[in-house]
Protein backbone atom coordinates (compact mmCIF):
# COMPACT_ATOMS: atom_id res chain seq x y z
CA UNK A 1 0.00 0.00 0.00
CA UNK A 2 1.21 3.44 -0.73
CA UNK A 3 1.43 5.77 1.66
CA UNK A 4 -0.18 8.54 -0.40
CA UNK A 5 -4.03 10.22 -0.98
CA UNK A 6 -5.83 9.21 -4.07
CA UNK A 7 -8.54 12.15 -4.93
CA UNK A 8 -11.58 11.24 -6.92
CA UNK A 9 -13.52 14.37 -8.83
CA UNK A 10 -17.07 13.99 -9.28
CA UNK A 11 -18.92 14.77 -12.45
CA UNK A 12 -21.96 13.32 -12.90
CA UNK A 13 -22.03 9.74 -15.57
CA UNK A 14 -18.40 11.22 -16.34
CA UNK A 15 -17.35 9.19 -13.20
CA UNK A 16 -17.02 6.24 -15.70
CA UNK A 17 -13.63 7.52 -17.22
CA UNK A 18 -12.59 7.32 -13.18
CA UNK A 19 -14.19 3.70 -13.05
CA UNK A 20 -11.74 2.90 -16.02
CA UNK A 21 -8.90 4.25 -14.12
CA UNK A 22 -9.22 2.48 -10.94
CA UNK A 23 -10.00 -0.92 -12.89
CA UNK A 24 -6.40 -0.58 -14.32
CA UNK A 25 -5.05 0.37 -10.94
CA UNK A 26 -6.97 -2.96 -9.37
CA UNK A 27 -5.01 -5.16 -11.89
CA UNK A 28 -2.13 -3.77 -10.95
CA UNK A 29 -2.39 -4.57 -7.21
CA UNK A 30 -2.40 -0.34 -6.76
CA UNK A 31 -3.42 0.46 -3.14
CA UNK A 32 -3.42 3.91 -1.29
CA UNK A 33 -3.25 4.56 2.38
CA UNK A 34 -5.94 7.92 2.40
CA UNK A 35 -9.02 8.06 -0.58
CA UNK A 36 -11.14 10.81 -1.04
CA UNK A 37 -14.36 10.72 -3.07
CA UNK A 38 -16.50 13.72 -3.80
CA UNK A 39 -19.96 12.69 -5.88
CA UNK A 40 -19.63 10.11 -8.53
CA UNK A 41 -16.08 9.61 -7.11
CA UNK A 42 -16.90 8.64 -3.95
CA UNK A 43 -19.21 5.65 -6.12
CA UNK A 44 -16.50 4.67 -7.80
CA UNK A 45 -14.60 4.45 -4.35
CA UNK A 46 -16.49 1.96 -2.97
CA UNK A 47 -16.41 -0.77 -5.64
CA UNK A 48 -12.16 0.17 -5.46
CA UNK A 49 -12.07 -0.43 -2.31
CA UNK A 50 -13.77 -3.99 -2.45
CA UNK A 51 -11.92 -4.44 -5.30
CA UNK A 52 -14.50 -5.58 -7.65
CA UNK A 53 -12.90 -4.63 -11.15
CA UNK A 54 -15.96 -3.96 -13.54
CA UNK A 55 -18.47 -2.89 -11.02
CA UNK A 56 -18.17 0.27 -11.07
CA UNK A 57 -18.75 0.04 -14.66
CA UNK A 58 -21.63 -2.09 -14.44
CA UNK A 59 -23.48 -0.41 -12.56
CA UNK A 60 -22.99 2.55 -14.72
CA UNK A 61 -24.42 0.73 -18.02
CA UNK A 62 -26.53 -2.26 -17.19
CA UNK A 63 -29.50 -0.15 -15.97
CA UNK A 64 -29.78 2.65 -18.35
CA UNK A 65 -33.10 1.84 -19.21
CA UNK A 66 -34.71 1.56 -15.73
CA UNK A 67 -36.55 3.87 -14.83
CA UNK A 68 -36.11 3.36 -11.22
CA UNK A 69 -32.56 3.96 -11.69
CA UNK A 70 -32.65 7.43 -13.57
CA UNK A 71 -35.33 8.96 -15.07
CA UNK A 72 -37.25 12.09 -14.49
CA UNK A 73 -40.09 9.64 -13.56
CA UNK A 74 -38.16 8.89 -10.49
CA UNK A 75 -37.40 12.65 -9.80
CA UNK A 76 -41.24 13.07 -9.63
CA UNK A 77 -42.32 10.45 -7.34
CA UNK A 78 -39.02 10.07 -5.29
CA UNK A 79 -37.36 13.76 -5.69
CA UNK A 80 -34.60 11.81 -6.19
CA UNK A 81 -33.47 11.48 -10.30
CA UNK A 82 -31.54 8.44 -9.54
CA UNK A 83 -33.65 6.08 -7.83
CA UNK A 84 -32.17 5.68 -4.40
CA UNK A 85 -33.66 2.52 -3.07
CA UNK A 86 -32.01 0.84 -6.72
CA UNK A 87 -28.50 2.56 -6.20
CA UNK A 88 -28.19 2.35 -2.48
CA UNK A 89 -30.14 -1.38 -2.13
CA UNK A 90 -31.43 -3.17 -4.35
CA UNK A 91 -28.12 -2.89 -6.67
CA UNK A 92 -25.26 -3.13 -3.85
CA UNK A 93 -27.50 -5.96 -1.90
CA UNK A 94 -28.92 -8.07 -4.79
CA UNK A 95 -28.20 -7.24 -9.02
CA UNK A 96 -24.29 -6.38 -8.49
CA UNK A 97 -23.97 -7.78 -4.54
CA UNK A 98 -21.04 -5.59 -2.98
CA UNK A 99 -18.54 -7.62 -0.91
CA UNK A 100 -18.49 -5.80 2.06
CA UNK A 101 -16.06 -8.61 3.47
CA UNK A 102 -13.35 -6.95 1.00
CA UNK A 103 -14.28 -3.72 1.60
CA UNK A 104 -13.44 -4.72 5.39
CA UNK A 105 -10.02 -5.59 4.95
CA UNK A 106 -9.29 -2.21 3.46
CA UNK A 107 -6.43 -1.19 5.75
CA UNK A 108 -6.54 2.40 4.91
CA UNK A 109 -8.69 5.74 5.70
CA UNK A 110 -11.53 6.35 2.81
CA UNK A 111 -13.66 9.49 2.72
CA UNK A 112 -16.85 10.27 1.23
CA UNK A 113 -16.64 14.29 0.46
CA UNK A 114 -20.25 16.01 1.59
CA UNK A 115 -21.63 18.93 1.84
CA UNK A 116 -23.58 20.69 4.67
CA UNK A 117 -26.53 22.68 3.63
CA UNK A 118 -26.90 24.50 7.05
CA UNK A 119 -23.00 25.90 7.41
CA UNK A 120 -21.99 25.79 3.68
CA UNK A 121 -18.69 23.56 4.92
CA UNK A 122 -16.94 20.53 3.38
CA UNK A 123 -17.01 17.76 5.94
CA UNK A 124 -15.10 14.48 5.17
CA UNK A 125 -17.13 10.96 6.68
CA UNK A 126 -15.26 8.43 7.15
CA UNK A 127 -15.99 4.61 5.28
CA UNK A 128 -15.74 2.43 7.47
CA UNK A 129 -18.62 0.12 7.62
CA UNK A 130 -20.75 0.06 4.09
CA UNK A 131 -24.28 -1.23 5.26
CA UNK A 132 -23.95 1.95 7.29
CA UNK A 133 -22.19 4.41 5.96
CA UNK A 134 -23.81 4.24 2.20
CA UNK A 135 -25.93 7.10 3.62
CA UNK A 136 -22.29 9.16 3.42
CA UNK A 137 -21.64 7.48 -0.42
CA UNK A 138 -25.45 8.78 -1.31
CA UNK A 139 -25.68 12.09 0.45
CA UNK A 140 -21.91 12.56 -1.57
CA UNK A 141 -23.52 11.84 -4.57
CA UNK A 142 -26.61 14.05 -4.21
CA UNK A 143 -26.95 16.76 -6.69
CA UNK A 144 -28.61 19.73 -6.32
CA UNK A 145 -32.46 20.49 -7.96
CA UNK A 146 -32.35 16.72 -8.92
CA UNK A 147 -32.05 15.37 -5.03
CA UNK A 148 -33.48 15.12 -1.58
CA UNK A 149 -31.22 16.46 0.77
CA UNK A 150 -29.62 13.63 2.67
CA UNK A 151 -30.28 13.53 6.87
CA UNK A 152 -27.25 11.94 8.50
CA UNK A 153 -27.62 12.58 12.70
CA UNK A 154 -28.72 16.04 12.78
CA UNK A 155 -27.72 17.82 10.10
CA UNK A 156 -28.31 17.77 5.91
CA UNK A 157 -26.47 17.37 3.30
CA UNK A 158 -25.83 17.52 -0.55
CA UNK A 159 -23.50 16.77 -3.28
CA UNK A 160 -19.74 17.38 -1.59
CA UNK A 161 -18.52 18.84 -5.47
CA UNK A 162 -20.72 21.99 -3.67
CA UNK A 163 -18.29 22.57 -0.62
CA UNK A 164 -15.09 20.75 -2.33
CA UNK A 165 -14.56 19.57 -5.75
CA UNK A 166 -11.13 18.55 -5.29
CA UNK A 167 -9.82 17.60 -1.86
CA UNK A 168 -6.16 17.64 -2.63
CA UNK A 169 -5.91 20.98 0.25
CA UNK A 170 -7.54 18.02 3.19
CA UNK A 171 -5.74 15.07 1.58
CA UNK A 172 -2.22 17.28 2.55
CA UNK A 173 -3.73 18.40 5.79
CA UNK A 174 -4.45 14.94 6.88
CA UNK A 175 -0.25 14.41 5.85
CA UNK A 176 -0.40 13.20 2.46
CA UNK A 177 2.79 14.38 1.11
CA UNK A 178 2.14 12.37 -2.26
CA UNK A 179 -1.10 12.80 -3.93
CA UNK A 180 -2.65 11.24 -7.01
CA UNK A 181 -5.55 13.01 -8.39
CA UNK A 182 -8.36 11.62 -10.81
CA UNK A 183 -10.17 14.00 -12.67
CA UNK A 184 -13.11 13.97 -14.93
CA UNK A 185 -12.83 17.30 -16.56
CA UNK A 186 -10.59 17.34 -19.64
CA UNK A 187 -7.20 19.63 -19.98
CA UNK A 188 -7.84 22.92 -20.32
CA UNK A 189 -11.41 22.96 -18.55
CA UNK A 190 -12.45 26.76 -17.25
CA UNK A 191 -15.55 26.55 -14.96
CA UNK A 192 -18.23 29.03 -16.04
CA UNK A 193 -20.79 31.29 -13.88
CA UNK A 194 -23.84 29.58 -13.19
CA UNK A 195 -26.41 30.47 -15.18
CA UNK A 196 -30.25 30.59 -14.98
CA UNK A 197 -30.26 27.45 -12.47
CA UNK A 198 -29.09 29.88 -9.99
CA UNK A 199 -32.75 31.27 -9.37
CA UNK A 200 -34.08 27.97 -9.10
CA UNK A 201 -31.01 27.15 -6.71
CA UNK A 202 -31.94 30.20 -3.95
CA UNK A 203 -35.60 29.03 -4.46
CA UNK A 204 -35.34 25.63 -3.73
CA UNK A 205 -32.59 26.56 -0.93
CA UNK A 206 -34.68 29.61 0.31
CA UNK A 207 -33.70 28.43 4.02
CA UNK A 208 -30.17 27.38 2.83
CA UNK A 209 -28.10 30.41 1.60
CA UNK A 210 -25.23 29.15 2.09
CA UNK A 211 -26.00 26.69 -0.75
CA UNK A 212 -27.02 29.87 -3.18
CA UNK A 213 -23.82 31.11 -2.19
CA UNK A 214 -21.34 28.67 -3.35
CA UNK A 215 -23.21 27.91 -5.91
CA UNK A 216 -22.89 31.21 -6.94
CA UNK A 217 -18.90 31.46 -6.21
CA UNK A 218 -18.45 27.77 -7.58
CA UNK A 219 -16.99 28.64 -10.75
CA UNK A 220 -14.13 30.44 -8.99
CA UNK A 221 -13.90 28.18 -6.30
CA UNK A 222 -13.21 25.18 -8.41
CA UNK A 223 -11.11 27.38 -11.09
CA UNK A 224 -8.49 28.48 -8.24
CA UNK A 225 -8.31 24.91 -7.17
CA UNK A 226 -7.43 23.72 -10.42
CA UNK A 227 -4.91 26.42 -10.42
CA UNK A 228 -3.09 25.50 -7.72
CA UNK A 229 -3.34 22.17 -8.62
CA UNK A 230 -1.58 22.56 -11.68
CA UNK A 231 1.04 24.43 -9.67
CA UNK A 232 1.60 21.34 -7.38
CA UNK A 233 1.80 19.30 -10.73
CA UNK A 234 4.50 21.21 -11.89
CA UNK A 235 6.47 21.04 -8.89
CA UNK A 236 5.73 17.20 -9.00
CA UNK A 237 4.25 17.31 -5.60
CA UNK A 238 1.17 15.86 -7.68
CA UNK A 239 -0.11 13.57 -10.20
CA UNK A 240 -2.71 14.17 -11.91
CA UNK A 241 -4.77 11.83 -14.23
CA UNK A 242 -7.48 13.60 -16.76
CA UNK A 243 -8.98 13.30 -19.81
CA UNK A 244 -6.94 15.26 -22.53
CA UNK A 245 -10.20 16.01 -24.74
CA UNK A 246 -13.30 17.25 -23.76
CA UNK A 247 -16.08 14.20 -23.71
CA UNK A 248 -19.02 14.36 -25.16
CA UNK A 249 -20.66 12.36 -22.15
CA UNK A 250 -23.44 14.52 -20.19
CA UNK A 251 -23.41 14.66 -16.29
CA UNK A 252 -26.83 12.40 -17.04
CA UNK A 253 -26.03 10.21 -19.85
CA UNK A 254 -28.54 7.27 -21.66
CA UNK A 255 -26.38 6.29 -24.91
CA UNK A 256 -23.86 3.14 -23.64
CA UNK A 257 -21.66 3.85 -26.49
CA UNK A 258 -20.72 7.23 -24.98
CA UNK A 259 -20.02 5.73 -21.55
CA UNK A 260 -18.01 2.74 -22.55
CA UNK A 261 -15.88 4.73 -24.76
CA UNK A 262 -15.13 7.09 -21.66
CA UNK A 263 -14.17 4.32 -19.42
CA UNK A 264 -11.96 2.75 -21.99
CA UNK A 265 -10.60 6.40 -22.53
CA UNK A 266 -9.87 6.40 -18.44
CA UNK A 267 -8.74 2.56 -18.51
CA UNK A 268 -6.19 3.40 -21.66
CA UNK A 269 -5.01 6.82 -20.18
CA UNK A 270 -4.19 5.08 -16.27
CA UNK A 271 -2.02 2.31 -18.89
CA UNK A 272 -0.43 5.17 -20.87
CA UNK A 273 0.72 6.69 -17.20
CA UNK A 274 1.65 3.85 -15.18
CA UNK A 275 5.37 4.04 -15.31
CA UNK A 276 5.55 7.83 -14.52
CA UNK A 277 3.09 6.96 -12.08
CA UNK A 278 5.18 3.93 -11.14
CA UNK A 279 8.27 6.42 -10.48
CA UNK A 280 6.33 9.50 -8.53
CA UNK A 281 4.87 6.81 -6.34
CA UNK A 282 8.27 5.37 -5.43
CA UNK A 283 10.23 8.29 -4.90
Amino acid sequence: MYQAGLILEGGGMKGIYTAGVLDFFLEKGIDFSSCYGVSAGACCLCSYLSKQKGRAYHVNVDYLDQKAYCSVESLLKTGDLFGTDMCYGLIPDYLNPYDYDAFNRYEGKAYAVVTNIRTGEAEYMLLEDMHRDIIAVRASSSMPLVSRNVRIGDELYLDGGIADSIPLRRSMKDGNTKNVIVMTKEEGYIRKPAGKELALIKARYIRYPKIYELMRERHLAYNSTVQYIEEMQAQDKVFVIRPKHKSDVGRVEKDRAKLEALYEEGYRDAQNCYLDLMEYLHK
